[in-house]
């Protein structure tokens, strides 16, 4: 009786069929799926840069020359750069405080010296991604205000057609207005309404905040009504 061991050979049924497969129409039908799915936005996209490049080139005005992809790449790249300046500028001088910070402590400065320099904060100018961030950020709080309050109204709404049909026409009257047109308005009544000698956030930002609720409280009102209203009673 031989105990010679046999060679296992890779005979996986698994790629057999994956294999068998590789020319079926299914597999067709899959790389015409990548394609349509990759492959043509890419080719939308490449020309759409090119239509761009050609069309930046033809339009020049006293205004000035109308840019390129390659002229917003380099600005953007500018943008980027002055923003990583800005953050190191801003840990140099968090790293000055700290040495200070510890030179006051050393030499035996009052706690209220100490703690006047721990609060001081870094004035550089925002650059173009804080402002990004700002704006998202303003517009998020506006936006979650205005569900707060439109959620609810539009609830109560879409339940009572009594009520619906009472607060349909101001929702008319003021979903058309612009922002534009809030906007001053907005500013001149936190103005006069928000002031303090320590405010907890400032006019600016309040002011933006209130004109994004005002601007989203009633489509959302509207959009909440007819869900509510569209829901079968019996459920």
């Amino acid at each position: 009786m031989s105990n010679a061991i046999e060679p296992k050979t890779f005979n996986l049924p698994r790629w057999d069929g994956f294999l068998s497969g590789m020319s079926s129409e299914q597999f067709g039908k899959a790389f015409a799926k990548v394609i349509k799915n990759l492959l043509v936005p890419v080719i939308a996209m490449v020309v759409f840069l090119g239509l761009w490049n050609v069309g930046a080139k033809s339009v020049e005005t006293s205004l000035g020359v109308l840019p390129g992809p390659a002229k917003v790449w380099e600005q953007a790249v500018t943008l980027y750069n002055e923003h990583q300046a800005e953050r190191r500028k801003a840990v140099e001088f968090y790293q000055r405080m700290q040495q200070r910070i510890d030179k006051a402590i050393t030499a035996g400065k009052s706690q209220e010296r100490i703690d006047e320099m721990a609060n001081r904060k870094y004035t550089g100018k925002e650059t173009f991604f804080d402002q990004i961030l700002t704006s998202l950020w303003t517009v998020m709080v506006g936006f979650l205000v205005a569900s707060l309050i439109a959620i609810p109204i539009g609830i109560v709404c879409g339940m009572s057609t009594t009520l619906y049909t009472a607060v349909n026409p101001l929702i008319q009257i003021f979903k058309p207005v612009s922002p534009l047109a809030w906007l001053p308005l907005v500013t001149m009544v936190v103005s006069a309404v928000y002031v303090s000698s320590d405010p907890m956030f400032s006019k600016s930002f309040l002011t933006s905040a209130i004109t994004v609720t005002l601007c989203c409280l009633w489509p959302t009102i509207i959009n909440t009504t007819v869900g509510v209203s569209g829901v079968d009673k019996d459920l």
